[in-house]
């Protein structure tokens, strides 16, 4: 079936609420968004590969509205990194879905709201660091990008420190202390500082994590895990840390 990886893989959660109505919408209610409510209250349903790719286009598709206009280059980044992350077909079919959602009125915050009852630390993580990849995707993020990626986070309840740990690797070229933040650590940290920082974000974004997710998402999910060493390394022989 058409969009079969995005709005199957085990779908759960996401059929309803805010994001199914959307979905709903954009695929010409091809699925009752009724049958399955949004979950509410503190406790999270186990998060399937279905769920945590209808999300991600969804807040996609917010990045690429958030300042107001829509581009062919934005676009065209927009796949190419879908294509990375998920292959040539998948990415085909998110793109579709995606020229139907940016034609419709999304509520960023009732879309993370629902995301962040559902979903968790690990997997809202994930989705963060693909929409920074997304809009550092130029370069640069434009103040407007850089805004909805802080009020999805605070949603989230993303700490600080991890919200600058994951910005951290894309702003390398214009701050000398992105490998100590991207570690969540200060740059006066001792050696022995730096070693604990690094088996600690190593732990946290261990692509296992993602495991439940699908293959394609725990693919994406190395990519933050491989910035982490790269801090790590770049710290170790900035110090000459053994």
């Amino acid at each position: 079936m058409k969009y079969a990886k995005w709005i199957g893989g085990g779908i759960g959660w996401a059929l309803g609420g805010p994001i199914g109505a959307l979905f709903g919408f954009a695929l010409g209610s091809m699925f009752d968004t009724n049958d399955k409510p949004a979950r509410q209250g503190g406790s999270r349903h186990r998060t399937a590969e279905g769920d945590f790719k209808m999300s991600l286009l969804v807040l996609i598709a917010c990045v690429v509205k958030a300042d107001g206009k829509t581009s062919d280059p934005e676009l065209a980044t927009v796949r190419r990194i879908l294509v990375a992350n998920f292959g040539k077909t998948e990415a085909d079919d998110a793109m579709s879905i995606l020229d139907r959602l940016l034609r419709q009125n999304i509520n960023e915050t009732e879309v993370a709201r629902q995301i962040d009852r559902n979903m968790n630390y690990s997997s809202k993580l994930e989705l963060l660091h693909i929409l920074f990849e997304i809009a550092y995707a130029d370069g640069e993020v434009n103040a407007d990008e850089l805004a909805l990626l802080q009020r999805i986070a605070g949603i989230f309840g993303i700490s600080s420190i991890d919200f600058n740990a994951i910005r951290a690797p894309y702003t390398r070229q214009n701050d000398s202390a992105w490998a100590y933040k991207a570690l969540g650590i200060e740059t006066s940290a001792t050696d022995d500082e730096i070693k604990k920082a690094y088996r600690k974000m190593a732990m946290k974004y261990h692509p296992d994590k993602l495991a439940g997710l699908g293959e394609d998402v725990k693919k994406a999910g190395e990519e933050k895990f491989k910035a982490v060493r790269e801090a790590y390394d770049f710290l170790k022989k900035e110090r000459g840390i053994k």
